[in-house]
């Protein structure tokens, strides 16, 4: 594959302005983090990516720049790729209800992407904190495997609200129940074998629903308040997002999709974190965890071809210079590859594989060259540097993930990188076998 244009000057760049890091420990002093104040600046939303679920020192050093920009830096909210309707109890935990133990049975169909341990520390740090923190889910529900964790509150909901439409939602939920599983990597196979007339039923249901959601919306807001529309609606739009979601993925495997179809996910992700940020209040700031091609400000594309528009790309318009995004990412060591298996527990296998050295015109490639270890890289500095009507950024045109690589204009879509010298696969990734 061919190398970035420039990349002896870029690792040489980066040897001379990346800032190390002195710890990966989550309890470690913070000190060596405070590169990333300047980094920030003013910022309401961080996003804090990872090039592959279910790395041991990708949680960490999350974990750590969590505990920074809350302590340090009047961070108020921890936004995770996780479902926007399962999120409310485990924001209901990390303010202190229930009991201490009372997290894995709320955790126990998630799949382990590292959202236990930051609620931990949450919970014991909003013990005794000022302004507690707090947790907002901003996904479809069960990553795409289920639409029930999202219909059955609405179902709730409609009971109080407008009992006449109740049999239209649970006829959705009749179908939705016949090939839910515990993610899209499972769900998505059951659903093509569903026949036509059902998936085609399913959507029609969930279109009407949300019409009539909209259309009836002083109604709805006259017979119950407003905080609960808006939160039903949001959870029937999360099912609308995954519908539309399975059919873009078929198309996708089958070779005859629509040009970036597979965006819906990541459009709703990012009106999720909006919703929150607006209903937050002006002094909320976020801390944003998801995957690096989730929070990138540009186009996905693979062999050339535009896939999706990520969560980060909306945000960036959204929010400009508010919307920060530091991707995370390691030099050598292991990564958890995903290979789909209908009949591991989350339809995946995890598959420990030892990282190849860099491509030439990674960053991976660039921080290897620079000799760099743990360290941090404010990457809108070397962007300022770019030739004008160059119409490109210099530096590399490619990141991993997972074993692969992502070719995009990383100084395009990331602000910072975060940079691991050797990554190894968590104890509990196994958790996705049967």
């Amino acid at each position: 594959m061919p190398a970035s244009s420039q990349p002896g000057p870029f690792a040489d760049w980066l040897r001379d302005h990346a800032a190390p890091l002195t710890h990966l420990d989550p309890e470690a002093p913070l000190d060596d983090l405070e590169p990333l104040r300047e980094l920030i600046g003013a910022a309401r939303v961080v996003a804090i990516g990872e090039n592959s679920h279910f790395i041991t020192e990708f949680a960490h050093l999350r974990q750590r720049i969590l505990r920074f920009l809350a302590e340090r830096c009047g961070f108020t909210v921890l936004a995770f790729e996780y479902g926007f309707s399962e999120g409310f109890p485990l924001d209901a935990w990390a303010q202190g209800q229930g009991a201490d133990d009372d997290l894995p049975a709320q955790l126990a169909t998630a799949i382990p992407v590292g959202v236990e341990e930051p609620l931990r520390w949450m919970r014991r740090h909003n013990a005794t904190a000022a302004r507690p923190m707090r947790f907002a889910g901003i996904d479809i529900p069960a990553a795409g495997g289920s639409l029930l964790p999202a219909l059955a509150p609405v179902a709730g909901y409609l009971r109080d609200i407008d009992p006449e439409t109740l049999p239209i939602l649970q006829e959705a939920m009749r179908i939705a129940g016949s090939f839910a599983g515990a993610s899209a990597a499972s769900a998505a196979p059951a659903w093509t074998r569903l026949p036509v007339a059902e998936q085609d039923a399913l959507s029609a249901a969930l279109t009407r629903l949300i019409i009539r959601f909209r259309s009836l919306e002083p109604l709805y807001v006259s017979r119950g308040d407003r905080h609960d529309y808006d939160v039903a609606l949001r959870r029937l739009e999360a099912a609308c997002h995954a519908d539309y979601g399975f059919r873009a993925m078929a198309g996708l495997y089958a070779g005859d999709g629509l040009t970036a179809d597979t965006s819906a996910r990541d459009a709703y992700m990012a009106g999720s974190l909006l919703w929150h940020l607006e209903r937050l209040g002006p002094g909320a700031r976020i801390v944003l965890a998801a995957h690096n091609a989730h929070i990138q400000k540009t186009p996905v594309s693979f062999d050339g071809r535009l896939t999706g528009l990520p969560m980060g790309q909306h945000l960036h318009h959204a929010l400009g210079g508010d919307y920060v995004a530091l991707a995370l990412t390691s030099t050598a060591g292991h990564t958890a590859d995903m290979r789909p298996d209908e009949n591991a527990r989350f339809g995946f296998a995890i598959e420990d594989t030892a990282l190849q050295p860099p491509e030439p015109g990674s960053i991976e490639a660039a921080f290897a060259d620079a000799g760099l270890g743990l360290s941090i890289a404010d990457l809108r500095r070397m962007r300022a540097q770019a030739p004008d009507g160059a119409g490109h950024s210099p530096g590399p045109d490619r990141y991993r993930i997972q074993s692969a690589y992502l070719h995009t204009p990383v100084l395009e879509a990331f602000d910072g990188v975060l940079n691991v010298p050797v990554s190894t696969v968590a104890g509990d990734a196994g958790a996705g076998a049967p």
